[in-house]
């Protein structure tokens, strides 16, 4: 069931005018030119994982459903428009009657995703498929990055709780309750983002900062106020002071105060400090003192490394609270996905489409031509993912009989699979701009993502040189590619 109050900030906000004005000032030329209505696709993809991984998060879709569902200009927008003094009152009127009319299919959110793979497709009038960029890249780029980086300290955390606690750190609004809900999608227990629980349903979680100990007269004051408040929900912050000397025998005190009031202590957070050994001290302390159901919690710019770190050394600790390094992925704060026609219709013909390449001297920016299909295919005995293969839209992958998959890096490393599953990747999300799609709950999308994260091998999900996933062409879509190549490069 969904949350009831999900999606109300983008109800009330129209973000129709985030656009970057250069598509503002091609869709006045595209009018001016007979181009309105010819029929144009667009991919979105990205190029390289982020932290130099082997997979991405896919995140953000629903935020893009409800931008294209809520598409309009306003008033305001159309008089700012006319007083730039460089669009004809031709197209401000046809902004004015705008009706969103493309068809879109999207790869789920929660899909591990790979470079180079149609992750968004928009097929449309040219005006519109290429008007709505800026916001799709925005929303999938930013939810994207957060995802991937989540799942990476998620998977060092082993099964421990990862709590995101970056909101005053984040971006600006947009990225502390986005960011949130992206975090959580990709196995984050919670938020310290009370919005982000109101509008999505992602758990808000927090204890006390360390301004909560120094308001009162001595630590143990503190604790005691505290508990008295949340007796059945008491985590006491320990290393405002002194983390072994009186934050741990403080709330060892109060603790047992709790238990003898027929209360559960629930645990302490350290927050500084050499936390591998703080955490050990701790855990002795709390367990001579009968308190061995006090969890430790452990915050303070954690990330992925550190916390696989700790681990290692085998610090004590039963959950931890990452902030800056999460919600920002400081380590790289770009994801990079970009938005490229792949196929337009011609004047003589608009309602074609004739596949588009763009090319470059960098081998990686030379984009995958045509109206295309991105598939999966499983390994039928261990239900582990193989490879994905990009298709033309036409085609089918026949799972019945042998397919043979091949590099498009090298076209003669060729491989003949059997005993597969093949499943298409993208479902449709709008058809000429009506919503088809109904997006999941949250929970649902956070289950989705874990079971299809089981699917991949633990040696592309390593941190350090991942073991490539492969993206292969089918024969038709290189073969596609390998003709306009030698056309545009003969001449």
């Amino acid at each position: 069931m969904e949350h009831e109050a999900r999606g109300s900030l983008l109800a009330v906000r129209n973000l129709t005018m985030l656009v970057d004005f250069y598509e503002l000032t091609m869709a006045n030329g595209y009018l001016e030119n007979g181009l309105t209505d010819t029929l144009t696709c667009f991919d979105l993809f990205f190029r390289r994982v982020p932290d130099q991984g082997g997979l991405a998060i896919f995140a953000g879709l629903e935020q893009v459903v409800e931008f294209l569902r809520n598409l309009r200009f306003t008033d305001e927008d159309l008089e700012y428009l006319r007083e730039k003094n460089l669009f004809s009152e031709k197209f401000l009127a046809y902004l004015a009657d705008f009706r969103f009319a493309c068809d879109v299919w999207a790869i789920p959110e929660g899909t591990p995703i790979f470079p180079q793979e149609p992750l968004i497709t928009v097929r449309g009038p040219a005006i519109q498929a290429q008007f709505i960029e800026t916001m799709l890249l925005l929303t999938v780029n930013h939810q994207s990055l957060i995802a991937t980086k989540a799942s990476r300290i998620v998977r060092a955390a082993e099964g421990k709780p990862v709590m995101e606690f970056g909101s005053r750190r984040a971006q600006g609004s947009d990225g502390a309750l986005y960011g949130a809900r992206a975090a959580y999608i990709a196995g984050c227990a919670g938020t310290a983002c009370a919005i982000t629980d109101r509008e999505f349903g992602v758990p808000a979680l927090g204890t006390m900062a360390h301004s909560w100990v120094q308001m009162f007269p001595t630590e143990l004051e503190a604790f005691r106020a505290y508990a008295k408040v949340y007796p059945d929900a008491c985590t006491l912050l320990v290393d405002t002071y002194h983390v072994l000397k009186s934050g741990v025998p403080n709330a060892i005190t109060v603790f047992q105060e709790l238990k003898a009031a027929g209360h559960t202590p629930q645990g302490i957070r350290i927050d500084s400090g050499d936390i591998a050994y703080l955490s050990k001290k701790a855990r002795i302390m709390l367990d001579e003192a009968g308190l061995s159901e006090v969890k430790i919690v452990a915050s303070n710019s954690l990330d992925e490394y550190i916390i696989r770190d700790l681990l290692v050394q085998g610090a004590k600790i039963d959950s931890f609270g990452v902030g800056e390094r999460l919600v920002t992925s400081r380590s790289e704060p770009v994801f990079g996905g970009v938005y490229k026609l792949v196929a337009a219709g011609t004047p003589d013909n608009p309602d074609a489409l004739i596949p588009k390449i763009k090319l470059s001297e960098n081998a990686v920016k030379i984009t995958n031509p045509g109206f295309k299909t991105p598939w999966r295919l499983f390994d039928k005995e261990t239900g582990m993912a193989i490879a994905d293969v990009i298709t033309l839209a036409d085609e089918v992958i026949d799972d019945s009989k042998p397919y043979v998959i091949f590099d498009p890096e090298f076209t003669y490393k060729r491989k003949k699979l059997e005993n597969f599953t093949a499943k298409r990747l993208q479902v449709p999300v709008f058809e000429k701009g009506v919503c088809v799609y109904e997006c999941p709950d949250i929970q649902e999308i956070r289950a989705y993502c874990a079971a299809q994260m089981d699917t991949i091998w633990d040696e592309v999900k390593r941190f350090e040189n991942p073991h490539a996933y492969y993206v292969d062409l089918s024969e038709p879509l290189w073969k596609l590619k390998r003709e306009m190549l030698d056309r545009y490069f003969a001449e």
